[in-house]
């Protein structure tokens, strides 16, 4: 029993160490699945989106985002003005104590104006996106495109 036990926990490792592929630490902080949509033709902007989990007993704070893929990389979010979905820039974003933050379609995101590079925008390409909190510091992640919005872990919108 053991030894089919200990087989079954090695041959499970490999899939579980994928599912976690994503995942960039930063202190407490811990940013998972980086992710962008490929970019339509003539679009002049992109969002990127992921999901910022705060292990620690202190909030943090999102103070910025850069990319060598943009000229500016803005924080904006979604809010809705009457009956109108607007779009705005923040200048930070907060991050809860034991809790998470998804930036997500129609929630927070990632702005990325002035792009450079238009190649690294296509399906199965990746861009490093360097974030830096207030008190965990910079972590740079790899954001990886996608033809659709990938599922798992993006149907709920931000927690605050």
């Amino acid at each position: 029993m053991l030894k089919s036990s200990l087989l079954l926990a090695a041959l499970l490792l490999p899939v579980f160490s994928a599912a976690n592929a994503d995942d960039y630490k930063a202190g407490d902080l811990e940013v998972s699945n980086p992710w962008s949509q490929e970019l339509p033709p003539n679009a002049p902007t992109v969002a990127a989106y992921f999901v910022i989990h705060n292990t620690g007993e202190t909030a943090d704070r999102l103070l910025s985002a850069e990319t060598p893929l943009a000229e500016k990389a803005e924080l904006h979010e979604h809010v809705m003005q009457g009956d109108l979905m607007k779009m705005q820039q923040v200048p930070n974003v907060d991050v809860p104590a034991k809790g998470e933050l998804t930036f997500a379609p129609m929630a927070y995101h990632v702005m990325l104006l002035g792009l450079k590079d238009r190649s690294l925008l296509a399906d199965g390409k990746q861009f490093p996106l360097t974030l830096t909190f207030e008190k965990a510091g910079k972590v740079e992640v790899q954001v990886s495109v996608h033809k659709a919005p990938p599922m798992a872990g993006h149907e709920h919108m931000h927690a605050q």
